[in-house]
Formats: structure tokens, sequence, C-alpha cells
């Protein structure tokens, strides 16, 4: 089959011939329609940010196709089925899985990580984790319901527990800062989404932001963030890109009382204000993928038109151009390029 590998010491993907897995016990082989190109891809090629498997390593995360092969133990019938593959797989036996937290399970296995993913023509993944993708879902474009979607849903409704009239600064506008102010506005609240695109503040309007700040233009961020919504600040900042300079940012766009909670990925340090936080009262916490619990729910959400996924996908490239959908990523241009391995 077909594939993209990341080698050791590589800085770009490899496209070429490479062995086709095999399902296990209790494992399918997906054939892969689609699979999301999404900033984590790029630490791996860009930051030397390492996989968990060694290279040679299959990236992506983000994977929706249908189930082409069943291994023993598993029904034939679900040969065809229309799938999306969650970003992480959990043990499901440990204590944490066991309270509902299976995406930060000890013994998680991330795809294009721990294990092979979705840039290549099929993956292999346990059978159990599959989340039935309805025939109103476009088969390709549905990919980005695996991280783009479920991180920010877990973000919004479980981590930073957003309410109905309160305010919530999204910082950053990317992929999944986008979906961040779907589900926030979902959840009832008011929405300022912050990004240095103003192409992307447009579409952020489009899909609920009542206010938009751009750095760029606004030197002083915070104070202008503050301005703009009542109470003297945000109920709530989800930060979105992983960077000191938003996470500082995103402390001081808050009220007293308030709750930032950290979305994006940095290997960096960020400054703790202890003093706000003590005085203050403010709330810290992190947000990490998606329970698997959830993945249903999301795609229903999808279904039935309450969240949108086609503004999300701007572009669709065949395997053999993935490195323009990580330059397109690069440089910052769009949300979601899906990448489509084989047939759909």
């Amino acid at each position: 089959m077909r594939g993209a590998v990341l080698r050791a010491g590589a800085k770009h993907l490899e496209v070429g011939e490479i062995e086709r897995p095999v399902a296990g016990p209790g494992e399918v082989l997906v054939a892969v329609a689609g699979c999301g190109f999404c900033h984590t891809d790029l630490h791996y090629l860009d930051h030397g940010t390492p996989t968990a498997k060694p290279p040679p390593v299959v990236l992506g995360h983000e994977i929706s196709g249908r189930v082409a092969e069943v291994g023993p133990g598993v029904d034939p019938g679900r040969v065809g089925d229309r799938v999306l593959v969650p970003a992480v797989l959990p043990c499901g036996r440990c204590a944490l899985c066991g309270a509902g937290r299976g995406n930060i399970c000890a013994q998680m296995r991330m795809l294009g990580n721990h294990i092979d993913g979705g840039f290549a023509e099929f993956v292999r993944v346990p059978s159990e984790w599959l989340v039935a993708l309805p025939a109103e879902i476009d088969l390709v474009r549905g990919a980005v319901i695996a991280d783009a979607l479920s991180t920010p849903y877990h973000a919004v409704v479980h981590r930073a527990a957003v309410r109905a009239g309160e305010w919530v600064a999204v910082i950053g506008c990317g992929g999944v800062g986008m979906n961040v102010v779907q589900f926030a506005r979902l959840a009832g609240a008011h929405v300022l989404a912050v990004d240095l695109s103003e192409e992307k503040l447009a579409i952020a309007r489009q899909l609920g932001a009542e206010e938009t700040v751009n750095p760029a233009s606004a030197p002083e961020a915070a104070k202008a963030i503050r301005a703009r919504v009542p109470g003297g600040g945000v109920d709530v900042a989800i930060e979105a890109v992983g960077s000191p300079a938003t996470v500082a940012l995103a402390f001081g766009a808050l009220r007293r009382g308030g709750r930032v909670c950290l979305v994006g990925y940095s290997d960096r340090s960020a400054e703790l204000p202890l003093a706000k936080v003590m005085f203050l009262e403010y709330t810290v916490v992190g947000s990490l993928g998606c329970r698997p619990a959830d993945y249903p729910g999301i795609v229903e959400l999808v279904r039935r038109g309450r969240v949108r996924i086609d503004p999300i996908v701007t572009g669709v490239l065949p395997l053999d151009r993935i490195e323009e959908a990580a330059d397109r990523l690069r440089r910052g241009e769009g949300l979601r390029t899906v990448v489509t391995p084989g047939p759909t």
C-alpha cells in the first residue's frame, strides 16, 4: 500500500510503498478516506518532538474511512461500515478509563504517534473504539471530527465547563480554536475571538463570535479584550495556540474569579501569575483530546447541522501532495487540509 512515512531525522514525509498491516484479534483494517493534517504533525516534522513509536512511523490522527477487513473475533458484517477513528485509543481497563477519563489513560495509544496513523491507504485499529459515521456526513471531510472537533468539545464542555451567558475568549482561531468558537456558542456563551488573521476572524464571526480582537492592530490586546466585555474581563479564556505569549494573554483577559483552559501544546514553559491566581481566585485547567464516550454525540451534532465542518475543511489533497498540506499549515493558510490516501 502507499503511505507517507516520517523517517529518523527527516523534516519531510516520504511517500511510497509500505507494508500493508494485517488485522489481528479484535482489530479491523480501515481503508482511509480522509486524514486531517494537524499542527501536532508539524511538531513531529518541524520542532523535533519525538513520536512514541520510533521512526519510521506513519503520521496522521484525524481519520475517517470504511472497514475493509476484520480480524478474528470481529463481526464480518462490519466490512463496508463508514467509520471515524478516535485520535486516541485508551486501554479501557485502568482506573482512569473506569472513571470516564480515557483521554488521559496512561496506556493510551495515539494514532500517528504510538502506532502508525492515517497518512496511508489502510490503518489497523481495535474495533471497539470505532465510531459510526452516518451517510449525511461527507466521508472525507468528516475526518476532522476525530480531533479538530472532539478536542474543542472536551475543552468547552468538560474542562472549561462553559455555561450559558458567560463570556469566552478564544485565543487562536486555527482548526481547533475555530471549533472552540462553535461549541462555546452552542453552550450559550458569548464569544470573543482572538487571532492575527483577519480572514480567520471573519470566519469566527460567521460561526458565532460576537467580538473579535487582532493583536496585530491592538498592541495591548488584553486591555482591548477586557474593554469589549462587561464585568472587566472574560469569564473563560481558552488558549488554543501553545505559546507563552498567548498563555499570558489568556490570563490578562480574565475577570476576577475567571478560568483559563489550556488546549494548545508547547514544550516551552510559560509564566504563571501566582499573585493573580491566588488573590483573584483564577482557575487553571489543561485539556487533552476527548473522552471516547463523547464521540457519538459530537457526530450527531454534526449530522444535525448544529456544528459545521465545511468552513473548517479548507482544502482536500491527495497523498502525493501531502507536503503541500504541511506547507499550507506552516504558512497559516486555511484551517484544516484533509489528505486522501486512497479512493473514497
